[in-house]
Order: structure tokens, then C-alpha cells, then sequence
């Protein structure tokens, strides 16, 4: 097939060895994905956390820097997409999926099990809100959009090829990047990209089956999550198989409109007023807190770090596996923006989002765990948002809003993740073939459904965690680079600071 790299190849090579290992031995295959996870998490805990926080601050730098007007293209290039449409895009890629499973599911499970506090008490509840808003604020938007940027800055304003590759020129070599070296670099986002992506596809389907368990009874079992990956695939293909301009951008507007309804309609029939004091209150408590969280080890008390492993840890990992994906995509619909804009666009309006989501979700659901006798908390992650909607006024109009959200969510991260994985592993090409695009569709619900098989959803997040690693080193070359590349375009273009110039005294004589 025309332009198909040597990255694809071994790429694949590499992804179906994994499915035939996961599927021949699926015990086998848990254990050793979980050794390994373990080993990351305990050894490594520290270096995650010191790394996204110091991406974090890079981000808000950039904000600040006078490099900020620097455009992502020609000085004078206009945005290929509208705001609303770039918003969209952007947010369905980073975030789809993730925001449903965890949006009442996560702050629930900090209420019942707290890092700190005791559990179902108010102190637990607000630690509850503030950690949620941590693991879903800037931090993770923060690696998103650094890697978004460096792409999009040696793409649309250095004229280099998309590839993750590219822009470790300035800091590796021309040479080294154009030969075997940067076939490995590339070859590692593919690899971290499926694994990421299948994770969510994984958590997707499962709560697609959750909610129609729930609401049809329909049995909650790895068969029916067979059938659910197959007909999502089909779908998602078709989109993909459309182009960026048609399929994905009509769904990713469709996103946002199922999820805006959703958001409404449970703001009104839950708890309006507390909902709005503890998205308040839980800001400050983030702003207040967000050092002492970003750097939090318990070095000293195992079932303290046992928790930041399985949250913080698993989060950061989360997004840095996501980072090849959500930054290419999002550096393809960000051509003609400002770094400033960009920076200010991907780090803080998505984090405001969450925050939002999170506090209608996440109080909603504390507050029916307390007034009902049922323990929501105990049941499957996937289930508790429909048992939530459950204790509500037209619950079964929410489950099944819920249902279709998570249904165009999963397709547009997915068709999303497909035309991604075709330009990585095409020379960089912006309108990669479908044949491409179809395989990698195909491989991705395939690795999803080896890692639901072999272990469910601790399988998946074993498999992140593990991808996440390697892909951590080459996002420290990548803000190297641009800072090098930017600090040359700083002088080029005189952004310096210049003093204003001093006025002449006026000549008092007469």
C-alpha cells in the first residue's frame, strides 16, 4: 500500500503478538501485565508525579511567554475549524469516554474509601470533589496540549511531518530521527496509542452492557461485550472511512450536544443548590491543595501510596498513554491558532468542563448514597451511574442519553484514534488511506477485547500503565525540543521585552 512506513508493520507485528499472547493465556497474561504494573507504580510513582506537574507548569508558562503570539502556521494563517467545532473535537478525543464512566462512579469511590479522611464523612466528601477535580484538572490537560503543541508547531510552522518523530530533531538529530531510532519513537506512540485507546474502547463497552443490564436486564458478560466492540467498530470505521471534515466533526458536535443534555437534565433533577456550593467550594479546596496533592507519595504509610497508586498513578499513566493520540488529533484541527490561544484553549477551557461535570455527577451521587439504604458504591464501576439515575426522577430518559453519549463517544475516539494511527504510521500523512484506517480499527477492538478477556478492567488498567512508561521519556525530549526550536523564534521575531523609552526632559527655560 502507497506510503505505509516501516512503523506500521512493526507496529502491527507487535500488537497482535501481545492479542495472541492475551488470548492463548489469558491467566498468564494478567499476571505478567500486573508484575510488571506493580513494579512501574511502586518504583516509579514519583518520577510520574514530578513529570506532569513540571508539564503542567510548563504549559502555564508558555500562557505568560512572549512566544505566545507565535502561530501554529503562517503568521498570518486563519483557523481551519470554528472554536465551537475545534472545542468539540478536541474534547471528545480527550476526554469522551472517561468523563461518563468515572463521572459519578470516581467521586463516590473517594467518599466511601478517601485518600486521607474518614470514609462517608464531610471531610471525605470534600476530599472526594477535590481530588476528582485534581486527576481531571490541568495536569492531565496539560500533557494533552504539550504534546498537541510540539506537534502542531513542527507540522504547521517548521513544515516537518506529523509524525511524533519530527520533532525530536532539534534535540536527537536529523539523522538519527530519519533512520531506525526514530522508527522506535514512532513505533512507541503507535503501540501506547492502541493500548490507550482499546483501554477506554474496554471501559466503553462495559458500560454500554452496565446500562442495558440495568435497564433490560440484558446479562453483563464478556459475550455481550463481543457484540457491542463488533457493532461500535462497524461504526466507527464508517466514520473514520469519512474524513476528518464529515464524520468525525458531525459526531464530535453530536457529542457535545448529548452531553450538554445530559448535564442539564441531571443538574435539574439532582441536588441544583448543593451542587453549585460544592462546585464552588471544591474549586478553592483545588486551588488551595493543588501542590501538596501534585507531589503526594505517602513515602511512610503503605495504604496511603496503595491509594495513589491506584488513582494519581493510574490517572497520570492514563494520560500519557493518551498523549500520541489526543495530541496528534488535536494538533491536526489546531492549524492557524496561537500558542497562546491553543495553551489557553486545550489546558483550562476542558478543565473547567470537567469540573462542571464532576460536581453535578459527583454530588449527585454522594448525596443518593447517603439517603438510600442500598450501597451504590459496591456495585460495578459501569453500573453505578445507571443505579444512580435509578434513585431520580425520568431515569430511564437519563440512562438511555447516557447510553447514546457513551455510544458516539466511543465511535469518535475511536475514528478519532484511527485516522491518528494512520498518519503515524504513514509518513506523517494528513488524509491517510482507509485500508490504514480499517486495520487499525480493527486491532484496536481487538487488543480491547484480549484485555476484557484476559482480566477486565484491571487488565486494561495494568496494560496503560505499562504502555505509558516508555512513551513518558520521549515527552521530556519533545518539551525540550520546542523549547530550544521557540527560543530561536523568540529572537528571530524580537520578542523580547523591550523597555519603553525614556522622555525627554522638557526644557523649562522660557
Amino acid at each position: 500500500m502507497k506510503n505505509i512506513s516501516n512503523v506500521f508493520w512493526i507496529s502491527v507485528i507487535v500488537v497482535f503478538i501481545a492479542a495472541i499472547f492475551g488470548v492463548a493465556a489469558p491467566e498468564s497474561f494478567e499476571k505478567t501485565t500486573g508484575n510488571i504494573q506493580e513494579f512501574l507504580t511502586s518504583s516509579f510513582g514519583w518520577y510520574y508525579l514530578i513529570l506532569v506537574t513540571v508539564i503542567a507548569l510548563f504549559c502555564i508558562f508558555l500562557i505568560f511567554s512572549p512566544v505566545g503570539v507565535i502561530r501554529l502556521g503562517k503568521q498570518d494563517e486563519k483557523p481551519e475549524f470554528s472554536r465551537a467545532s475545534w472545542f468539540a473535537m478536541l474534547f471528545s478525543a480527550g476526554m469522551g469516554i472517561g468523563l461518563v464512566f468515572w463521572g459519578a462512579a470516581e467521586p463516590l469511590s473517594h467518599f466511601v474509601d478517601p485518600p486521607l479522611a474518614e470514609p462517608s464523612t464531610d471531610a471525605a466528601y470534600k476530599e472526594a470533589m477535590r481530588y476528582t477535580f485534581f486527576h481531571w484538572g490541568i495536569h492531565a490537560w496539560g500533557i494533552y496540549a504539550i504534546v498537541a503543541l510540539v506537534l502542531a508547531y513542527f507540522n504547521f510552522r517548521k513544515g516537518e511531518p506529523g509524525l511524533i518523530s519530527a520533532t525530536l530533531k532539534p534535540v536527537l538529530g536529523k539523522k538519527a530521527m530519519d533512520g531506525i531510532l526514530g522508527t522506535i519513537v514512532d513505533v512507541l506512540a503507535v503501540v501506547a496509542t492502541v493500548v490507550g485507546v482499546a483501554t477506554t474502547l474496554g471501559f466503553g463497552a462495559t458500560q454500554i452492557n452496565g446500562g442495558l443490564s440495568f435497564l433490560f436486564g440484558i446479562p453483563s458478560n464478556f459475550t455481550i461485550q463481543l457484540i457491542i466492540v463488533a457493532i461500535v467498530t462497524v461504526l466507527f470505521i464508517i466514520s473514520a472511512a469519512s474524513g476528518l471534515g464529515k464524520g468525525i466533526q458531525i459526531l464530535s458536535n453530536a457529542n457535545m450536544f448529548l452531553a450538554i443534555a445530559l448535564l442539564i437534565l441531571m443538574f435539574i433533577v439532582g441536588p441544583t443548590i448543593l451542587i453549585l456550593n460544592m462546585f464552588t467550594d471544591s474549586i478553592g479546596g483545588y486551588i488551595q491543595n493543588i501542590v501538596q496533592m501534585s507531589f503526594r507519595i505517602a513515602p511512610l504509610n503503605d495504604e496511603h501510596r496503595s491509594w495513589i497508586n491506584s488513582w494519581t498513578i493510574f490517572y497520570w499513566a492514563w494520560w500519557i498513554s493518551w498523549a500520541p493520540f489526543v495530541g496528534i488529533f488535536i494538533a491536526r484541527v489546531s492549524k492557524g491558532r496561537t500558542i497562546r490561544e491553543f495553551v489557553i484553549g486545550v489546558l483550562l477551557l476542558p478543565t473547567l468542563v470537567s469540573f462542571i461535570w464532576f460536581a453535578v455527577f459527583g454530588t449527585s451521587a454522594i448525596e443518593i448514597q447517603k439517603a438510600v439504604p442500598t450501597d451504590i458504591s459496591s456495585l460495578a464501576t459501569e453500573e453505578v451511574l445507571f443505579a444512580i439515575f435509578n434513585e431520580l426522577p425520568w431515569s430511564t430518559i437519563l440512562s438511555i442519553v447516557a447510553i447514546a453519549l457513551v455510544s458516539t463517544f466511543f465511535i469518535t475516539s475511536a475514528d478519532s484514534a484511527t485516522f491518528v494511527l494512520g498518519m503515524q504510521t504513514t509518513n506523517g500523512s494528513l488524509t491517510p488511506p482507509n485500508a490504514v484506517k480499517i486495520t487499525w480499527g480493527i486491532a484496536q477492538s481487538i487488543v480491547a477485547l484480549v484485555l476484557l478477556f484476559s482480566g477486565g478492567l484491571q487488565a486494561l488498567q495494568n496494560a496503560l500503565i505499562i504502555a505509558a512508561f516508555p512513551f513518558s521519556f520521549i515527552i521530556i525530549l519533545m518539551m525540550i525540543s520546542l523549547y530550544r526550536s521557540l527560543a530561536k523564534d523568540k529572537k528571530e521575531l524580537g520578542l523580547y521585552h523591550k523597555p519603553k523609552p525614556r522622555k525627554k526632559a522638557e526644557n523649562t527655560k522660557s
